[in-house]
């Protein structure tokens, strides 16, 4: 892979990201072990940017990506790009957004613990928190990049109108927004939006949270911890339709020479506006197969195809920290 400039950062990232969701316990079970290979793998494939967050498990998945990256971490830290994100906050009733200046600099110091770094490349604002002035937020980031602590300021699930407000008392340099074949309004307004100011975008959830992986039947059944167990985006009508619109980009794929993943990592990285397209798994092939996908190129034929196909299928959203099981 060819690294690209992300937004107005000075950082050179590998197209493909390597995403730690699923690391946190949010997915369901896991061999550690397992995981561990799939990191090391996607290091060994050229992927140099790992996107993991402290409310994947509140510093679980960021423990187990640097054990797999430890000794990249401790013997060749600038060839590594560390991204991660804060400003979620475990409570008795479950999750809550605080982007306080104080919880934001405990955060910053137990990412920094848990990952075992003296900085982090790439702090993101996990969620808006409506109940923080943006002002405050943003002024304590550039506090913490004045330390040394954080080299560069990102959010994440943040719209247009809240980017501007935060970027009045520090700037925005990138921007981690949902964005999938069944889930494209980020294209309407936010990324010409991010491609104009020059913000770069880390997208995540190119496979939709599992449904384009081409690995989803009818009959799938997700564990009780697996967030999807109880999201309506994988059960009912609405689900057997996109599974339907699945198979259909997998005809279109394999004329392509390419699996329906591979299609919809490419698609997502045919946006101008996209550096990234960030692909969280546990699995070692998987990681491999997405790499292939930086080099797919989407024909205006192809592209056509696929919104023929999309046309049919039933918008995708993802689940906000409060519906979190």
């Amino acid at each position: 892979m060819e690294a690209v400039s992300l937004g107005m950062t000075d950082l050179k990232v590998s197209p493909i990201a390597f995403g730690a969701w699923e690391l946190g316990g949010e997915w369901g079970s896991f061999a550690a072990d397992e995981a561990v290979t799939a990191i090391r793998r996607a290091r060994s494939l050229g992927i140099n940017l790992f996107d993991t967050a402290q409310g994947y498990g509140f510093g679980a998945s960021e423990r187990l990506l640097a054990e797999a990256l430890r000794k990249d971490l401790d013997h060749a830290r600038a060839e590594v790009v560390i991204a991660t994100k804060g400003g979620l906050r475990n409570t008795a009733d479950g999750l809550v957004r605080d982007s306080s200046p104080a919880w934001l600099r405990q955060g910053v110091d137990e990412s920094l613990g848990a990952l075992g770094v003296d900085h982090l490349d790439l702090y993101q604002i996990h969620w808006p928190d409506p109940t923080v002035p943006f002002a405050e937020t943003a002024g304590a980031l550039e506090e913490l990049v004045a330390a040394g602590k954080i080299r560069h300021v990102g959010v994440s699930n943040f719209d247009a109108h809240q980017i501007t407000e935060f970027a009045r008392t520090r700037p925005v340099e990138t921007l981690q927004p949902p964005y999938h074949l069944f889930r494209q309004d980020a294209a309407r307004e936010l990324l010409p939006f991010c491609l104009q100011q020059g913000i770069g975008v880390l997208a995540y959830a190119p496979l939709a949270h599992g449904l384009l992986s081409g690995g989803l039947r009818e009959d799938v059944t997700f564990a009780p911890e697996d967030w999807r167990s109880a999201s309506p985006v994988f059960h009912g009508e609405p689900f057997m339709r996109n599974l339907e619109a699945v198979g259909a980009l997998q005809s279109i794929a394999a004329g392509l020479g390419a699996t329906v993943s591979q299609l919809a990592v490419a698609w997502v990285l045919d946006n101008p506006a996209v550096d990234v397209a960030i692909v969280g798994t546990r699995n070692a092939e998987h990681i491999a197969e997405a790499v292939a996908a930086a080099d797919l190129r989407l024909s205006a034929t192809d592209r056509s195809r696929i919104d023929a196909v999309m046309a049919h299928a039933v918008p995708v959203g993802g689940p906000s920290p409060e519906a979190m099981p």
